[in-house]
Parts: C-alpha cells; sequence; structure tokens
C-alpha cells in the first residue's frame, strides 16, 4: 500500500464571496501611492484584484488609491482593501481596463510549472 502525500497545493484558488478566480505568481512589481514607489511582489491574481507582498515601507490604509506597475503586467490602478502585516490586498477600478491586461498576462507570460518529485 503506497501513500500519496500533496506537498503542493493548487495554484488557483476560489473563496466564498470572491467574484474571480485568484492565482498565484511571482511578478516583481512597483506599488506607487502618493508618488512614494514601494517594491514588491505580486503573489496572486485575478481579473479583478491582486495580493501584493510589499517590500519597503507603505504608508497607505484601506481605501488608499494605488498604481502597480510591473514589465508583464504594464499599469494597473486599484483601491487597497485589506492589509495584513507585509501583505495587501488590491481591488482593481472597475472603469479601467485590469482584466484585458490581467488576461494578456495569463496568455503570453504565465505559466503553470508543476512539481517534480523524483526518488
Amino acid at each position: 500500500m503506497s501513500a500519496q502525500i500533496n506537498l503542493y497545493s493548487s495554484s488557483t484558488s476560489t473563496q466564498k464571496g470572491r467574484r474571480a478566480t485568484r492565482t498565484r505568481c511571482r511578478i516583481m512589481a512597483t506599488l506607487t501611492y502618493l508618488g512614494r514607489p514601494t517594491p514588491g511582489q505580486v503573489s496572486d491574481i485575478s481579473t479583478t484584484g491582486l495580493a501584493f507582498d510589499l517590500g519597503g515601507p507603505f504608508s497607505g490604509m484601506r481605501g488608499s488609491k494605488v498604481r502597480i506597475e510591473s514589465r508583464e503586467l504594464g499599469a494597473l490602478e486599484g483601491t487597497v482593501r485589506w492589509l495584513r502585516g507585509g501583505r495587501i490586498g488590491i481591488e482593481f477600478d472597475g472603469s479601467s481596463n485590469a482584466a484585458a491586461q490581467v488576461t494578456a498576462y495569463f496568455r503570453f507570460y504565465h505559466k503553470d510549472i508543476s512539481p517534480v518529485l523524483k526518488r
């Protein structure tokens, strides 16, 4: 009898109350608030928002308008919805073309990488 151990979780997830499926990623980006850039990394993304791991100080709060820029995504604008430790959640502005930009990212850049375990 053999046992299987799942060392990795799925790259996509949905939670109750979410409008879109989130996908894990690692996109180096810069978040700008009131003209002050903060480096960091997008850790998950959907067509309606993203989670951003801060690599420096951030003085914004819930409701702050921010801009995220990266080579893969271009420039996205949104509103901070939550802050937890060094991570923030951003909801894209409904009037922006963020959904199209995220769709283009998945089409041209994102690659799901399955772990390879050998014994």
